[in-house]
């Protein structure tokens, strides 16, 4: 074995390949040959793409299935505290001498292979999976679909969350462009969950070239809320739910995936979508009088529902909000749905990323006060100094900045799970 702990595993992936991202199957799907990963034994994949939810979305599949006493192996990206929670089994990060055992086996095949830092990752989720024997693989896309690293595994149901702008250098420029390169991931007569309000024809061309069978909300299922339950319409059934606290639309793609794979939900699991909650996805809580609220929206879509959300919330006081970005996102349509509703800004720098904005450009797109701190954890302090008792904090702008805020809540004794 080339190393014996995670973290000297991690930083030489870092360093390994010569860039961070490099999109393409060829090279992750031949070590993966090696490896005997592409036929996943008897194990059902769900794939998750989409520009916004996907988290929220693979969070519920792997509750509904475990509530049924499936065994749930599920991958996301990235991480917020531990690169363990990228690789759950049942629900529980993988531990670190499994991730390292797996990246063992990879370095082993990969030979003269050349892998990025994702692609290991995802290579040691899969590799992890086919140890465990887990019944269902749930995998996250982590940048568009088409070339993503998990897409060198033939979904048996696919997911498409939204379409958004977001990471235009890589996906295209537009909507339709963005689309295409998601809708990747469908495969020839097996069904694809679509549950953006307004469907992009690119993705429903892509459904249709492909062969796959396509399952929209508002055609094939439709979906009604009313005084906090909400009610799923599907195949002539009707599934009823209390209003969740995640996205509504991810938490019902969820739940057509689940049923067009022939599983039934029982009343006592569609009955506990209201307690599932996902780290960094309007995590909120109540810490030295103050009522804080953490999210990763990076983009004007997630900004957007955000703020719908944030607005409803009675007797918030004043509002502080420290933002950090990655310079490459849309900064302007990002912060324009929150300016109506927040009192004092504080842009932060994220030093120890090369991708990010410096705080002082963010800046620029509001009006009104606002302070350019060094790091998050001086624009905590500020906020935290400024505001007062029943004042609201909000911390956003992406993974990285609610990651090092986690980090300095948890040093300063805040209980944040």
């Amino acid at each position: 074995m080339r190393f014996g702990h995670l973290s000297d595993w991690l930083r030489w992936q870092e360093q390994h390949h010569p860039s961070a991202i490099d999109l393409g199957l060829e090279r992750v799907r031949l070590v993966a040959e090696r490896l005997g990963l592409l036929a996943p034994n008897n194990a059902k994949v769900i794939t998750v793409a989409g520009t916004n939810g996907k988290g929220s979305t693979v969070s519920t599949l792997a509750a509904l299935l475990a509530s049924q006493q499936y065994r749930v192996g599920a991958y996301t990206s990235p991480h917020l505290l531990r690169y363990n929670e990228r690789i759950r089994l049942n629900g529980e990060p993988a531990s670190d001498q499994l991730i390292c055992q797996a990246f063992a086996a990879i370095d082993a095949q990969a030979q003269d292979v050349s892998l990025t830092y994702f692609e290991f990752g995802t290579l040691a989720a899969l590799w992890i999976f086919q140890q465990q024997e887990v019944d269902y693989w749930i995998l996250e896309v982590g940048l568009g679909g088409r070339l993503d690293a998990v897409n060198i595994i033939d979904a048996d149901v696919a997911i498409i969350t939204s379409i958004a702008l977001d990471h235009q250098d890589w996906l295209g420029t537009d909507l339709a462009q963005i689309g295409r390169e998601k809708a990747g991931i469908c495969r020839a007569g097996r069904p694809v969950i679509y549950v953006d309000a307004t469907p992009q024809s690119s993705v429903l061309e892509v459904v249709a070239s492909v062969g796959a069978s396509s399952l929209l909300i508002g055609r094939d299922f439709t979906v009604n809320t009313a005084d906090g339950l909400c009610e799923l319409t599907y195949a002539d059934q009707i599934f009823a739910f209390p209003e969740p606290h995640l996205p509504l639309p991810s938490v019902v793609a969820a739940l057509v995936a689940l049923l067009s794979l022939g599983i039934q939900i029982n009343g006592a699991a569609l009955q506990q979508l209201a307690h599932l909650r996902v780290p960094g996805r309007f995590q909120q809580l109540q810490w030295r009088d103050r009522h804080w609220v953490l999210d990763v929206a990076h983009n004007p879509a997630a900004s957007q529902f955000f703020a719908s959300r944030a607005a409803a919330i009675e007797g918030r006081g004043r509002t502080h909000a420290i933002v950090a970005m990655m310079a490459d996102k849309d900064h302007a349509g990002t912060l324009a749905p929150l300016q109506p509703l927040v009192d004092q800004w504080y842009f932060a720098d994220l030093p120890d990323n090369p991708r990010a904005a410096q705080g002082r450009a963010l800046s620029q797109w509001v009006t009104g006060p606002a302070s350019c701190e060094v790091d998050v954890g001086e624009a905590l302090q500020a906020a935290e100094r400024n505001s007062q008792q029943g004042d609201s904090i909000w911390v956003l702008g992406s993974f990285f900045t609610v990651s090092a805020a986690l980090e300095w809540l948890e040093a300063q004794g805040a209980s944040v799970s």
